[in-house]
């Protein structure tokens, strides 16, 4: 019995040597409402009109000791855009803006996560937005991460980026000051 003990022991370790440690996988928290995609775009001008997603999906992982091997993917619901006003919804879910009859979807995927020191990194990307895909960069913030109550583990980041609406397809003119859309990206993610 001590000699079996003694060679499932050695197994152990010998699977165990040069194997390296994998980055965790997180799911964004939004059955808890831990997680925010948000946008703002100038109103003529004169100030700022928010809005937000309601409904969509991610999910990353993440590795503290390699962050540079992190990667991210979400999923938007369009039509659960929500601006606070139900006949401005409407419009910018229809032809002139979204079009979500044509596209119910927006999807993001990284290519790359580059860290620059003191919790902040550059997040680049594939936005799928109206049938267009173009490249992005997020400016990313760590907020936190660590076990939660309910004996999981979370970690969050706050993200921000910045495109013109033409360069997706939406010609709209909603004037020269109305011509870029900022989007403000909080996730909460729970390690799987």
């Amino acid at each position: 019995m001590k000699k079996l003990a003694s060679l499932l022991f050695a197994a152990l370790v010998a699977s165990t040597i040069g194997t390296s440690v994998q980055a965790a996988e997180y799911q964004f928290d939004t059955k808890g409402a831990h997680a925010f995609i948000q946008f703002r775009i100038k109103h003529l001008g004169y100030s700022w009109l928010y809005g937000r997603f309601d409904k969509f999906d991610g999910s990353f992982t993440y590795d503290e000791a390699k962050p540079e091997d992190s990667s991210v993917q979400v999923t938007v619901d369009t039509t659960s855009l929500n601006s606070n006003h139900a006949e401005r919804d409407k419009h910018l879910r229809g032809d002139d803006f979204l079009n979500v009859a044509k596209y119910p979807t927006a999807t993001f995927k990284s290519t790359s996560f580059e860290p620059k020191g003191d919790g902040k990194a550059l997040l680049k990307g594939d936005l799928t937005l109206h049938g267009v895909t173009k490249p992005i960069t997020i400016d990313v913030e760590e907020i936190g991460g660590g076990k939660d109550p309910w004996g999981g583990y979370r970690q969050g980041f706050s993200g921000k980026t910045e495109f013109k609406l033409k360069d997706f397809g939406i010609d709209y003119d909603l004037g020269p000051a109305s011509q870029t859309v900022e989007m403000i990206l909080d996730v909460e993610g729970i390690r799987q």
